[in-house]
């Protein structure tokens, strides 16, 4: 069923646009270039930013805020880009968790469909947000790229949020080749997690790996508190879960699990998984992360620290509780 929110434009990307255009005093083309759409398009968010009272001579709080917590997170942790969904948009202060995840997820989708090019390769993780943010893409805009998931099924979660599942959307709106693993994403033993590598289908999407220039994946939080979904009896044993938090697990990604320094957790699990190596994910270039709510701070913060984050796409309470909590940190260490 569509969103009613279909073809929304970018909140963020409107606020970007009229900084840049009135504040910044940037040109119009200068715009377009910047962020890789055409000058009408341009045209279209400026007028959007005075219809919405975005814009009265000004920018008005909180939306200014939006802008500069961009550049101060882009700046402190060196990011090729970072987007914030602001809570407040259209006029509306959003607390309700899931609507702030599908707001941020608007933004994801609008991202991703201003920077694809042809010949891209995507890897795409499974989730909830990564589910909204393939219902918010555009079908009219078609790209001849690739989409392949990063990892096996997660037998625990919903058919609709099966990365299997996300990679055929995603490719069908683009209408793009996917490749997937046919497979579960965690195996009992290292020896049958080996086998099924060999498989030829598999090998195949494994070989896709070394082509991926772009990730999109969501992130998983094991601390301060355990929320992580990956946390559930369904895919860990709680001897599993005990293993990882002696070896200070803090977050999750694409089925990796990693400590404070950013480093993958060495237990049996790393040769278990069904899913790209830590290292060569490491090595995309372009890895964006896409993530709602402020408990997440640490364990996006911890992310960051070990370069597993070139783009973050977040909402505001986040990316503000993410500045201070690294403040925190400088001013103790």
């Amino acid at each position: 069923m569509r969103n009613e929110s279909y073809y929304d434009q970018s909140a963020f990307l409107i606020i970007k646009a009229a900084y840049l255009y009135y504040i910044k005093n940037i040109s119009q083309n200068a715009i377009a270039e910047n962020l890789k759409i055409s000058i009408p398009t341009v045209s279209r968010l400026i007028k959007k930013a005075r219809e919405e009272k975005i814009v009265e001579f000004v920018i008005r709080d909180p939306y200014i805020d939006c802008i500069r917590l961009e550049e101060d997170l882009k700046s402190i942790f060196k990011l090729k880009d970072v987007i914030i969904a602001p809570v407040c948009a259209k006029g509306k202060n959003l607390t309700e968790s899931e609507d702030i995840k599908r707001l941020v997820a608007l933004e994801g989708a609008r991202y991703i469909q201003r920077i694809i090019k042809e010949n891209d390769v995507l890897g795409i993780t499974w989730g909830s947000t990564m589910y909204y943010l393939i219902n918010y893409l555009n079908p009219c805009q078609k790209i001849g790229a690739s989409f392949v998931t990063l990892h096996g099924s997660i037998a625990c979660c919903d058919n609709e949020l099966d990365v299997r599942t996300l990679v055929l959307k995603m490719a069908k709106a683009f209408s793009g080749k996917k490749y997937c693993l046919l497979t579960e994403g965690l195996m009992s033993n290292k020896n049958i997690a080996n086998s099924i590598k060999n498989e030829r289908n598999i090998h195949n999407v494994f070989q896709m790996f070394d082509n991926i220039n772009i990730s999109v994946s969501g992130i998983g939080s094991f601390y301060p508190t355990v929320n992580s979904a990956l946390a559930k009896k369904e895919y860990l044993t709680p001897q599993e879960l005990e293993e990882l938090q002696k070896r200070k697990v803090v977050g999750d990604i694409a089925l990796r699990f990693f400590d404070v320094n950013g480093n993958e957790c060495n237990t049996d699990l790393v040769d278990r998984t069904i899913s790209i190596d830590f290292k060569k994910f490491k090595n995309i270039k372009t890895k964006i992360t896409i993530a709602s709510g402020d408990n997440k701070a640490f364990s996006i913060w911890c992310a960051l620290k070990g370069h597993l984050i070139d783009v973050l796409i977040t909402d505001y309470t986040l990316g503000n509780s993410l500045l201070k909590l690294n403040s925190e940190i400088v001013s103790n260490a």
